[in-house]
């Protein structure tokens, strides 16, 4: 796992692509090799579009941010949510809102992924972003609502850390 720290404002391209940061993108190999032998090897295969190459998993988030997960981070995920019944309406409701929100995305030789306008819309980002390392994923945020969420909760980082910690 990489644990990506650190925050970075970036822009999209015209085409709605985002630029990982290099300081993350240097760490994503960890998290996308497949081990042989007790080595990583960079192969890879995006299970969304058959390709190889380093992929990420893109979640919409309930508070309005983006989620990027590497795919050993998810596979933890997944499964948790795979021990999840089926017919248990609590647990299947659950497994539908995580799915419904997730997609997998690739990183081109640039070191960009694209987001789909439903997922642009989701976190209500036009053009810029802030990009916040959250040690085992990256959230993507529109840089006025993490402003917003921030000055409204911005005296209770005490009481949230006294109770956490």
């Amino acid at each position: 796992m990489a644990g990506f720290i650190g925050k970075e404002l970036h822009a999209l391209d015209e085409k709605g692509r985002l630029m990982i940061p290099a300081r993350f993108r240097r760490d994503l190999f960890s998290g996308n090799a497949v081990i042989s032998g007790g080595v990583p090897v960079f192969s890879p295969v995006n299970p969304a579009s058959g390709t190889a190459g380093i992929y990420l998993y893109l979640m919409k988030a309930p508070d309005g941010s983006l989620e990027l997960y590497e795919p050993d981070v998810w596979q933890k995920m997944k499964h948790a949510l795979a021990g999840l019944s089926d017919f248990n309406p609590d647990e299947r409701l659950l497994k539908t809102l995580i799915y419904e929100s997730l997609d997998v995305v690739s990183l081109d030789r640039q070191g960009r992924i694209s987001l789909s306008r439903e997922f642009l819309d989701h976190a209500g980002i036009t053009k810029d972003v802030v990009i916040i390392g959250a040690d085992s994923k990256m959230v993507i945020w529109e840089p006025g609502r993490l402003d917003a969420l921030l000055r409204e909760h911005a005296g209770r980082f005490s009481s949230l850390a006294g109770r956490f910690f």
